[in-house]
């Protein structure tokens, strides 16, 4: 097992890192403070280790909640059923929830925890790559609105992250190609070697090798775990993690919350902000084609849905980068270099877009 640590002072917390951690009931109550635990998870992974789970909670007062499983449940209506359960079994403010699933599940259960009497301590046990390399770390929660994605939230640190590599066994194929997306990124942003090194061992990583996902995760949690660190609240440099985001989210909602996974919206907005770096001369073609390859190798989509280049505008135009009426965006200085700006023309944004192939 490896360990890293989320250095925030007093809302510092360990993610530990490796193979048979659902297993080691003592890892996970070392971080329950109280008797009342409440596991919520979702009807995909609840058949596969909610049980095991339960059988390291046998001590505590011990209530679960199964929500549907999808990006289109990730909602306020959803959200109540957490509330629900842990007022009808009584929980107090020492409870601890336990999230156990993908980004979804963490990000609500996170801000279940947020909100429920004002704040309760809760812990991330991610089940996909992604959310195992960003959504469970660094205290972001909560849920979308048919407007915009991820517009209803709170900054919520968990008590300690369990990465246990071995969920990802029974993870669909898709889904780990939705998350190598966020482990790319990190490449892109600030790690240029270790973008290198993804470029040399993707195919291992897509063939599930234990030792190339141990080191995957190791360094994408450490760059995470650094950014965090240095800005919780995403003042500064922290929103530099949301390279592809602006684009992607824009896809997400005109396409149905679920119909693209997050880390496929994440690729191709990836790919549109290089393309749109390179446009303003700061990275080469050369440098996007091999951002594009390196995408398409690890089996995610580069070609944009339908959707008008109005569409596009609108809807980055709600997104929570957007600062007194100017949309930032997160681009490439470099490769390994990214910057925030908004010192971009709209007029460059929408040849990006068309030259992409928005209608």
């Amino acid at each position: 097992m490896q360990t890293l640590n989320v250095d925030l002072d007093d809302r510092s917390y360990p993610i530990y890192i490796g193979e048979g951690l659902l297993q080691r009931g003592a890892l996970l109550r070392q971080h329950i403070a109280g008797q009342q635990v409440m596991v919520v998870c979702n009807d995909t992974v609840a058949p596969l280790y909610l049980r095991e789970l339960r059988g390291q909670l046998v001590d505590k007062h011990y209530s679960e909640v199964i929500l549907p499983d999808g990006e289109q449940y990730k909602s306020l209506q959803v959200l109540s059923q957490i509330y629900d359960k842990l007022l009808a079994d009584k929980h107090n403010r020492s409870t601890t929830l336990i999230a156990l699933g993908g980004g979804v599940i963490g990000d609500m259960t996170g801000f279940a925890a947020a909100s429920y009497q004002r704040g309760v301590n809760f812990i991330q046990i991610p089940t996909t790559l992604l959310s195992l390399v960003d959504s469970s770390v660094g205290g972001k929660t909560g849920v979308n609105h048919p407007l915009g994605k991820n517009m209803i939230g709170a900054f919520h640190q968990p008590q300690c992250v369990i990465a246990d590599i071995e969920l990802l066994k029974t993870l669909p194929e898709r889904e780990l190609s939705a998350g190598l997306a966020e482990v790319i990124k990190y490449g892109l942003i600030c790690d240029k070697p270790f973008y290198h090194w993804l470029d040399a061992n993707m195919e291992s990583l897509l063939a599930r090798d234990t030792a190339t996902l141990s080191e995957a995760i190791y360094r994408s949690c450490e760059n995470k775990a650094r950014v965090v660190a240095s800005d919780e609240r995403e003042a500064g440099i922290r929103a530099t993690l949301n390279l592809g985001h602006t684009f992607g989210h824009a896809i997400e909602t005109a396409q149905g919350y679920g119909n693209w996974l997050h880390g496929e919206a994440v690729a191709a907005g990836m790919l549109l902000a290089a393309k749109l770096s390179a446009r303003l001369g700061w990275i080469s073609d050369p440098e996007v084609d091999a951002i594009e390859a390196m995408l398409i190798r690890a089996k995610l989509p580069v070609a944009l849905p339908m959707m008008s280049v109005d569409t596009f505008i609108e809807l980055m135009s709600v997104d929570k980068k957007v600062l007194d009426g100017r949309l930032r965006l997160v681009l490439l200085k470099a490769v390994g270099e990214a910057v925030v700006t908004s010192d971009v023309s709209e007029a460059d944004i929408r040849a990006t877009l068309k030259a992409a192939g928005a209608l």
